[in-house]
């Protein structure tokens, strides 16, 4: 059996009380007075000290195995906090866990948290199926923004399995890919000089003639090794530094190799909605019982501020799966499983969903 439950606690102040409140009202759910583990997120306003916060969620839920990370802003089922000092907590009981530091198979589907420090292709290239999101103390003030067993961890990363489910992740990028892929035909380091040949900025102009200036902070590349893997979805997704008129080359945040291809997009409301209606399906698709809890990571980028003052993800998600828990953050970026390898993603949202798992393993 899965009993799975969530709290969320806010305040003028951010103190360890916010963080028992959050585990608290779970527990009552739940019913439970020991938790096999907890998830607790709490917003940046904990950074310069939120271990006092982590011990009394740890003493809430009776139980020492508590993960979790500082984020700009967290949610839950019920609400999104932004702004404001507020804790999140995910309770597990019965038959599911947190597996923290235990040996599994090199396909085990991992949840990983990491601060943007932390990032490298070394564990994140490791065997095993990545998820989750970048955390972050917004202020960079903070010993530590990451945690697992009830303590701060200094290396910025952690990761754990859950036992006892099945599960589903998928992401969505919720962008309008605007023209057809071009070939990469000239490209040195980050600065993107010519597509097709044609210079690299007036191919983005073209691609949006009646947008003037260009707005960089909605525009993006994606790429890939193939027209059809970018119609298929299945590219890579490179932000726009900017655009240089001196000699017509677009600046971006990833490197891309010539040879590739690549199609410009924008980020817009209607295509995010759609996505993620998609995303949602798929992932219920792939299970083989309704999912009973999820976690999601949305970029903070992709919230509230890009929703007109609504996270209007979190109402789908709500719409598709009412009386479902489930609890999540707004991050600096998300990470998730994509054509074989674990991807660093930005400006998406990745949605995993867990059903109980036939054999009660993961």
């Amino acid at each position: 059996m899965l009993r799975v439950a969530t709290g969320l606690a806010s305040g003028p102040m951010p103190t360890a009380d916010l963080a028992a409140s959050a585990v608290s009202q779970a527990m009552r759910r739940l019913d439970m007075t020991v938790a096999n583990s907890v998830l607790l997120f709490l917003t940046s306003e904990f950074g310069h000290d939120p271990l006092p916060a982590i011990r009394s969620a740890a003493k809430a839920a009776s139980c020492t195995q508590v993960m979790g990370c500082s984020a700009p802003g967290i949610f839950t089922q019920e609400d999104w906090v932004l702004d404001t000092p507020a804790a999140a907590a995910m309770v597990f009981g019965g038959n599911v866990r947190l597996a923290i530091n235990e040996t599994l198979g090199d396909d085990a589907l991992l949840f990983t948290l990491t601060a943007p420090h932390a990032i490298n292709t070394n564990w994140l290239s490791n065997p095993g199926k990545r998820f989750g999101g970048v955390a972050g103390d917004a202020l960079g003030r903070g010993p530590f923004s990451v945690w697992q067993n009830a303590k701060g961890m200094v290396t910025g990363f952690t990761e754990a399995a859950l036992l006892g489910v099945e599960a589903s992740v998928s992401a969505s990028h919720g962008l309008h890919i605007a023209g057809r892929p071009q070939l990469i035909t000239c490209s040195q380091s980050h600065h993107l000089s010519t597509l097709d040949g044609n210079l690299a900025l007036e191919s983005l102009r073209h691609a949006f003639p009646e947008t003037d200036p260009l707005p960089l902070h909605l525009l993006m590349a994606v790429y890939a090794d193939s027209p059809d893997a970018i119609s298929r979805g299945e590219y890579s997704i490179a932000s726009l530094v900017s655009g240089n008129e001196n000699d017509g080359t677009v600046t971006l945040s990833n490197v891309l190799s010539e040879g590739q291809y690549l199609a410009w997009a924008i980020r817009d409301v209607e295509s995010a909605q759609s996505d993620l209606k998609h995303t949602i399906e798929k992932s219920r698709e792939e299970l083989r019982s309704p999912p009973e809890f999820g976690l999601m990571f949305s970029c903070l980028g992709r919230g509230p501020y890009f929703y007109d003052g609504l996270d209007r993800d979190l109402m789908l998600v709500k719409k598709q799966f009412p009386d479902m828990p489930f609890i999540g953050f707004y991050g600096n970026g998300e990470i998730a499983p994509m054509r074989g390898e674990n991807i660093l993603l930005q400006y998406s949202a990745v949605l995993a969903l867990f059903s109980k798992a036939n054999d009660g393993s993961f």
